[in-house]
């Protein structure tokens, strides 16, 4: 065992390998190596979009692919763009097409993808202000049924809707999602959210997702499995502009959300690598500054923070995909660097940590002797496997769920 607070993560099989004929490999050397986690790791990838549609010169394209071959490299899950105000602009023009063909290319990849979100009042379609509230809800409901159904099999994780602990008294500016859940309450839109995506694909796995982690979003979340709604995973933001959470939070938020005993995702993590954003700035979105350089010294401490909070989300239990909202510097939300890769795709110090973590010490490579009887046992992270036994090559999967197979090599 590599580590006792990793025990969850980890589980034993026995395999016997036999030849096409159902004889047994007997006394043979075979490697068992893991090609992939049942954990999720992650981030944002909006750049895939650009290249699954061959969209831009080709020197960009090159970069971007580049950018995704590093992503390929240690990440195994997605967040791709549903906002409604950029996906349909025009009602009835849904940019389906081009997020299909995202969605396609990272899955061809055995890449898991998210979409992000379903609904949420901003970025949300301006045309829902022409309409009645009866009229809003109807056509909201009609989306959720629409892009769940046309990308289940490619996109079968959704956050269904986001932050809804601010959104009937959001302020900044009016919107058709406020109007609604001002109306409807927010258990009801949550509620109704929900059954229409459920409805559309009953095996998706959705999520709510907030920044709010006060308790607030506990009330919600009680109110929303006391009327019923069946919540999937609880999905926390964790935008750290303004400086790293630390362990004390980061353990006290899950054990507070913790206490539903539903898994929880880390939906969108940010770390920077530059100077922290002043600590009196409230809404995230209104700090905006011409250049926000990432520094040899910040990389420094955003690789620790980087090593020590994934660290602890992947001891906890309950924790089930951690996703960085930025991969890299370039396109970052709000400017910040937040990346693993720095504007010119060079990795920071967080990637090679990171790189370091997945596929090194959170990862399984045994090299053994199969007996007389062709069989191997091994304990290993749970996740995808091939054993290799010469020029020969199989697949498996490590989970909880089977002690025993018998596979044809």
């Amino acid at each position: 065992m590599k580590n006792e607070k990793l025990k969850h993560r980890m589980a034993s099989k026995k395999i016997r390998l036999v030849d096409a004929s159902g004889n047994p490999v007997a006394n043979r050397q075979v490697t068992l190596k893991q090609t992939n986690h049942q954990f999720l790791f992650g981030s944002g990838l909006f750049d895939v979009i650009q290249v699954a549609n061959g969209l831009g010169s080709p020197e960009r394209l090159a970069v971007l692919e580049d950018r995704l071959q590093k992503f390929l490299d240690i990440f195994n899950f997605a967040t791709l763009p549903f906002y409604w105000g950029r996906f349909e602009p025009e009602r009835g023009k849904p940019q389906t097409k081009m997020l299909q063909a995202a969605a396609r290319w990272l899955t061809e990849r055995n890449v898991v993808v998210k979409g992000h979100p379903l609904c949420w009042h901003t970025v949300t379609a301006p045309w829902l202000l022409e309409l009645s509230n009866e009229e809003i809800l109807r056509v909201q409901l009609e989306r959720i049924e629409r892009e769940v159904t046309d990308f289940k099999g490619l996109v079968d994780m959704w956050d269904v809707i986001n932050e809804v602990v601010i959104m009937p008294i959001f302020d900044k500016y009016d919107n058709g999602i406020t109007r609604i859940c001002k109306e409807l309450g927010r258990v009801r839109i949550i509620k109704e959210t929900f059954a229409k995506a459920r409805e559309a694909n009953p095996g998706a796995i959705l999520l709510l997702n907030d920044f709010n982690t006060s308790i607030n979003y506990e009330i919600l979340i009680d109110g929303c499995l006391n009327a019923g709604v069946e919540i999937d995973a609880i999905g926390i933001q964790s935008h750290q502009h303004q400086g790293y959470w630390g362990r004390e939070k980061l353990e006290e938020v899950l054990e507070r959300f913790s206490v539903f005993g539903l898994p929880i995702h880390f939906t969108e993590n940010t770390l920077t690598s530059g100077h922290l954003m002043p600590p009196e700035i409230e809404d995230l979105n209104d700090y905006q500054i011409p250049e926000w350089p990432t520094t040899p010294e910040f990389e420094e401490r955003q690789a620790r923070e980087v090593e020590e909070m994934y660290t602890i989300l992947f001891e906890h239990p309950l924790v089930e995909a951690i996703t960085s909202w930025s991969f890299s510097d370039d396109g970052a939300w709000l400017g910040a660097p937040a990346g693993f890769l720095r504007k010119d795709n060079s990795p920071k110090p967080a990637y090679d940590v990171l790189k370091r973590l997945i596929k090194q010490e959170w990862n399984t490579t045994v090299d053994t002797t199969t007996d007389d009887n062709g069989s191997v046992s091994f304990e290993g992270f749970l996740g995808e496997y091939e054993v290799i036994v010469g020029d020969k090559k199989a697949h498996f999967k490590l989970d909880r769920e089977s002690q025993f197979e018998q596979i044809t090599v």
